[in-house]
């Protein structure tokens, strides 16, 4: 009797068990309109330099096809393994980016020293990224409830920023140090219960962030600093069409030509060596051309829903641990994601951050899948029923995983 009593309640548990297929549809359809683009937006480049129009999104296939193994991979494992390993990980992402800068294995491309090639070519700051997530996830979980002080505050920003300021200095890539010091803010912001400061801190960077543009724009003509090249070109377009506005430009007569429905998949002109690599973080405005407003519309529909079902599984995740990972996830996509539309749009200066599942580049793929992997493990961990009680002790869990 009492077998068969327990052996029934395996089977509600089984029942209970939640994996958001959802999630990994609207990803994978990410990932093949991805594909679609980047051979329409490199496929004259690819035959014109490498005499292979196939090359860019070959290379690309075959990662992103790795990259969903890996997601189904992770999703199966148990998210609370990453306790033990997060500290090992964020100081093997910081060892890596100096390796990429004091080593001979630092690969520089595109007139940027990002890379690093041990057997395989990647950017460790993507690991960073995710270091970032699962590290500053445990060090609150661990902290409990002194995370409302001062001091915790304190250090889990320099945590963040010893992250940001290794992807800066290590590798020069400034855009990469803002997401995950952005990453690291709204981790902070969602376990304080204080939102007050957090306004206040908004405001004042928000400030300082004007005004050094403003001083920008009416003190410097030209600058041998690519970066106040970029805000020059941000401002004024035209007449700094020659510091990088000249892209910016072609990217905004793309999506102005495109109209509603566009000119038709492939038939784009802006692409014809006149967007340098359109395939990287300016591919959005070839999607704007060649399909219009209304792919536009698509594109952003596809990631307002991948957003919302990240945005339910931290919401539903078991416990506090699953819930800032996931949010850190959600975080770390919906900044690229408005960062790379933004600078295409001209809002915002240009930053080189690709859009996700969407752009060419191997590493950024195998990364966000292996996040999206990590809210997947989540995700099978909830519960609906009231058999199986949602775990939010922080200090629980810690004891029972290590």
């Amino acid at each position: 009797m009492q077998n068969r009593s327990a052996g029934k309640r395996r089977r509600e548990r089984r029942k209970a068990d939640f994996y958001d297929y959802n999630l990994l549809a609207v990803v994978i359809i990410l990932i093949c309109f991805g594909l679609v683009m980047l051979y329409s937006a490199s496929s004259y480049e690819a035959a014109t330099k490498l005499g292979d129009d196939m090359y860019y999104f070959r290379r690309q296939a075959l990662i992103s096809l790795g990259s969903v193994a890996v997601a189904l991979l992770i999703s199966r494992m148990d998210y609370h393994l990453f306790l033990k390993w997060s500290p090992y990980l964020f100081g093997l992402s910081l060892v890596l980016m100096a390796m990429v800068k004091y080593t001979s294995f630092g690969v520089e491309a595109g007139g940027a020293k990002r890379w690093l090639k041990l057997g395989i070519q990647f950017q460790p700051s993507e690991i960073a990224k995710i270091a970032v997530i699962l590290f500053l996830s445990y060090i609150i979980l661990k902290m409990g409830k002194q995370v409302n002080s001062k001091k915790a505050v304190i250090f889990l920003l320099f945590l963040g920023g010893v992250q940001a300021v290794g992807a800066y200095y290590f590798t020069e890539n400034l855009s990469t140090a803002l997401i995950i010091l952005g990453i690291s803010c709204v981790m902070i912001f969602l376990a304080h219960p204080k939102t007050r400061p957090f306004l206040i801190a908004v405001v004042v960077i928000a400030l300082i962030v004007a005004a050094g543009i403003f001083y920008l724009s009416q003190n410097m003509d030209g600058s041998s600093h690519f970066r106040i090249r970029r805000v020059l070109a941000w401002l004024d377009p035209e007449k700094y069409s020659a510091m990088g506005g000249y892209q910016v430009l072609q990217g905004l007569y793309a999506i102005g030509s495109g109209g509603f429905f566009g000119k038709g998949l492939g038939n784009s002109t802006q692409k014809l060596a006149t967007i340098p690599e359109a395939q990287n973080d300016m591919i959005f405005s070839i999607i704007c051309e060649e399909l219009g407003l209304f792919g536009a519309i698509l594109v952003l529909l596809l990631f307002g829903y991948l957003l919302y079902r990240l945005f339910f599984i931290a919401q539903n995740a078991p416990d506090l641990y699953g819930t800032l990972m996931v949010s850190g996830i959600f975080v770390h996509i919906s900044l690229q994601v408005i960062l790379n539309i933004c600078v295409v749009l001209n809002v915002i200066p240009t930053t080189g951050v690709t859009l996700p599942f969407v752009s060419y580049g191997g590493t950024s793929v195998l990364f966000l899948m292996a996040e999206i992997g990590i809210a997947l493990s989540v995700s099978r961990r909830i519960r609906f029923q009231d058999e199986v009680s949602p775990q939010k002790n922080g200090e629980n869990i810690l004891t029972n995983h290590g």
